[in-house]
């Protein structure tokens, strides 16, 4: 009975052994180890490797926090306009363009500064330049022969060799004075404008949202002889 049992023991701890070596596979189906490992394709690359070295592969490969996820923008901004530019204003008008500008609150967005600029002084009734001066001098005879006597020959400048018939202060006294000369059968004579340098201002506005570019421009086009730019 003795030698039974123990033979019975022994043959239990024999199979626990192989079941423990897999020579017996396992209970949920699993394969046997080595049969399973020399399925596996290039098996005999596979290396061991130390935990730390492990660790430090995952994360090498681990995506960064920040790169996991784009936040998305909480709120899109408003398209801006660099530079918008208004002018050349008179002191006086500039003024009177600024004066309309104070609703907007713009602060310093808006600046404002002084150019160098001409404006028309006066109006010159004149004959326009010869090509030399005996021509001026055979044009001046010849309006002496249609009675008129009042006039000068310019003897210098952009206008050099034509024929002033009178400086006025008003563009309608200078065309009054041209229909007088057209009665006397002088009809090459017209009325040109005379400039003097002026000091003169224009406006720039910076980092202006779209809606505000469109109240500045129906302001400005009060102000029908100023141009608005854009500026850097």
């Amino acid at each position: 009975m003795l030698k039974f049992c123990f033979a019975v023991l022994l043959l239990a701890n024999a199979a626990l052994f192989a079941y423990g070596q897999g020579v017996l596979g396992s209970f949920q189906g699993e394969e046997h180890e080595p049969a399973r490992l020399q399925k596996q394709l290039n098996a005999q690359q596979l290396k061991l490797i130390s935990a730390a070295k492990a660790n430090a592969a995952g994360a090498a490969v681990a995506p960064a926090p920040e790169a996991a996820a784009t936040p998305a923008l909480a709120q899109e901004e408003k398209p801006v306009v660099a530079c918008l530019e208004v002018g050349n204003f008179t002191l006086a008008e500039a003024r009177r363009f600024e004066a309309q500008l104070a609703p907007l609150e713009l602060g310093e967005r808006q600046a404002r500064r002084n150019v160098q600029g001409q404006e028309v002084s006066s109006y010159m009734v004149m004959i326009p330049p010869a090509p030399t001066r005996d021509v001026a001098e055979k044009r001046a005879a010849e309006l002496r022969a249609k009675g008129v006597a009042d006039f000068y020959i310019i003897p210098e400048g952009q206008q050099k060799n034509g024929i002033s018939l009178g400086v006025f202060k008003a563009e309608t006294a200078a065309q009054t004075e041209l229909a007088k000369l057209v009665k006397q059968g002088v009809t090459a004579a017209r009325v040109a404008p005379r400039y003097s340098p002026s000091k003169q201002m224009l406006f720039q506005f910076r980092d202006i949202s779209a809606a505000t570019r469109v109240k500045l421009e129906r302001i400005a086009v009060k102000f029908p002889e100023q141009q608005v730019r854009g500026c850097r």
